[in-house]
């Protein structure tokens, strides 16, 4: 989950505002340290050069290096910030190769369940997609609030019950990488990950076609199932019998789970409810 490794142009240009946000803050930084190293020696209580001021008050040439610098800083920060979060907009296209990928994820807890609506299957806890494509991303959660983040790809983003956002990504380099909720959502929340494989183009299909083949079906029923909380040690895949499924949760006319409960009833009483959403 290396941030400065990126598998991505999301998570590269993510990366590059990183870097060049470090080298711009360390304009300040470095001669600060400088300054009060050279201060400390140079008006040292033994240095017989040093001119003692004890009723030095106002230099204008001081204000202007005390301020000129941090607003120089600020400026470009900002400028850095600006820019970046305009071409890395989470739901702005992501131009790939091949036909886009669409992918809907939804947050339970205390796990990740993804489904591909045009390939009629589902996984938990695993995310498989082919390099170079554009992945269209539409997210919703099963009860609290929480994050969708793949470090290496890029742009973490929220996931609420009762609405969708959307996220364009890419992943340009086959191998094996990890996403994980940034967001503390109750007792799992620590082992909220999930594996994401890229494969090549070739390879996708075989994996849908794999995929379909399993006797688990995902519907209404067993994603009420799947909504309970725990934690899922394995990496079930399911065949989609519904393909609306996604849009009934984000609807809500699959009522929301409950959220992490409170674990003692002292602490039941003093949130003055039964869970902690």
């Amino acid at each position: 989950m290396n941030l400065l490794d990126p598998q991505g142009p999301v998570a590269a240009g993510n990366s590059t505002i990183l870097v060049d946000s470090v080298f711009i803050m360390l304009v300040i930084v470095v001669p600060t340290i400088i300054a009060i190293l050279g201060f400390a020696f140079w008006f040292r209580a033994s240095n017989p050069k040093a001119r003692y001021q004890p009723h030095f008050v106002y230099s204008g040439r001081v204000e202007m290096v005390v301020w000129s610098i941090p607003a120089l800083t600020v400026i470009l920060l900002g400028g850095v910030a600006w820019i970046g979060s305009h071409q890395l907009d989470p739901a702005a296209p992501v131009p790939g190769t091949g036909s886009p990928v669409r992918i809907q994820a939804v947050s339970l807890d205390w796990k990740w369940l993804f489904i591909y609506p045009d390939q009629r299957i589902a996984t938990i806890n695993t995310l498989t997609v082919p390099a170079g494509a554009e992945l269209n991303f539409q997210l919703t959660s099963s009860s609290v609030m929480n994050t969708f983040f793949i470090p290496q790809l890029g742009s973490m983003i929220y996931t609420m019950n009762g609405m969708v956002t959307k996220l364009n990504l890419r992943a340009d380099t086959e191998g094996k990488l990890q996403g994980l909720s940034a967001h503390f959502s109750g007792d799992g929340f620590p082992d909220m990950m999930f594996d994401v494989n890229v494969v090549s183009p070739l390879a996708f299909p075989e994996w849908v076609a794999t995929t379909a083949k399993t006797d688990a079906v995902l519907n209404a029923d067993t994603y009420k199932k799947l909504m309970q909380q725990g934690i899922e040690k394995g990496r079930p895949v399911y065949r989609l019998d519904d393909p609306r499924l996604f849009d009934l949760i984000a609807s809500q006319h699959i009522p929301p789970g409950p959220g992490p409960e409170l674990a003692s009833e002292a602490g039941r009483s003093h949130s003055g409810g039964h869970d902690a959403r």
